[in-house]
């Protein structure tokens, strides 16, 4: 019984630092092709004044970062990245969370299974096809939305939800929050399902209320799922391109440009690949602290459940 395991750990597969580069090699290949070539070629080319003018560029420092860091439109699309992200998450954590309890309760099988069909509609069609279908219902000219208000007498006159500034952004919020929330739902639905029926009845026997048992029971179980969602609908949706870009576009008048518009404009519209690069840098670093400090509240909640 001895022989077999000294012979792995000699020269068979656990003992073989070949066999083990094999078998990790082309993970690693595809991580370095799809990710760190393209980051590093960003942060070096950030430092240059390339365009896609001309193959020939020199390197100019600093100079990138500092002219985006006095551009007023940066910070303009930086101020609506994060009113896009702040309540397009919050949204459809609410909607999706909500959501999930209320599906929680319900007992008949039909109409779960048939509810939990109908919520990944949003998901199971292209990005296109819901971005233009959003396009045509609230069209200011024929859309079935604007018309429709107009008709019952709720409006006076045709709201233009994609050209008005003051309505553009909170349209937009409102299609990501519908096209979102199903994915909060869906997931934290499948985390109730995992907590014990039998903490509810301990809860109900020590004569704990409804709230009481959601926040000392439900609470606890779920709260690291919904942490880890709230991280990657985070960095979903701050780096949000096809939906704004396909809907409006970044208009009008850069109502709707979020940090994504703006880099694709300055890199493609205006050919400067080397600003372009430096505001993606930029973009990186703060969704990497902003996600350090989301990882140190999940894992100090990890530590509180041992």
């Amino acid at each position: 019984m001895k022989t077999p395991g000294r012979t792995l750990r000699s020269g068979g597969i656990r003992g073989s630092h070949l066999t083990r580069w094999i078998f990790v090699g082309p993970a690693m290949l595809v991580v370095i092709c799809l990710l760190i070539y393209p980051l590093l070629s960003t942060l070096i080319y950030s430092f240059t004044n390339k365009t896609m003018i001309r193959n020939a560029f020199d390197v100019v420092g600093l100079k990138n970062y500092i002219d985006i860091l006095t551009d007023k439109e940066f910070y303009t699309a930086f101020g609506h990245t994060l009113l896009w992200t702040l309540c397009s998450v919050l949204g459809q954590l609410i909607v999706g969370f909500v959501g999930a309890l209320a599906l929680n309760r319900v007992r008949s099988r039909i109409p779960k299974n048939l509810f939990r069909i109908l919520v990944i509609i949003p998901w199971a069609f292209p990005a296109i096809a819901t971005a233009m279908t959003w396009k045509w219902l609230l069209n200011g000219i024929y859309g079935y939305v604007p018309t429709l208000l107009q008709n019952l007498g709720i409006t006076q006159e045709t709201l233009q939800f994609l050209s008005d500034k003051n309505l553009v952004l909170p349209t937009l919020i409102f299609i990501n929050i519908w096209f979102g929330a199903p994915l909060i739902l869906v997931n934290v639905y499948a985390a109730l399902q995992t907590i014990p029926r039998d903490q509810y009845e301990a809860a109900q026997i020590d004569g704990a209320s409804s709230w009481q048992s959601f926040r000392y029971v439900t609470a606890p179980h779920i709260r690291t799922v919904v942490g880890l969602l709230v991280v990657l609908r985070t960095v979903w949706v701050f780096n949000n391109f096809d939906i704004i870009f396909m809907i409006t576009g970044g208009g009008p008048a850069g109502a709707s440009t979020t940090m994504p518009i703006y880099i694709y404009d300055t890199g493609w519209t205006g050919r400067l690949v080397g600003k372009a690069s430096a505001a993606s840098i930029l973009l990186l670093l703060f969704l990497v602290i902003l996600c350090l400090l989301y990882f140190s509240v999940i894992n100090r909640w990890e530590k509180e459940d041992k």
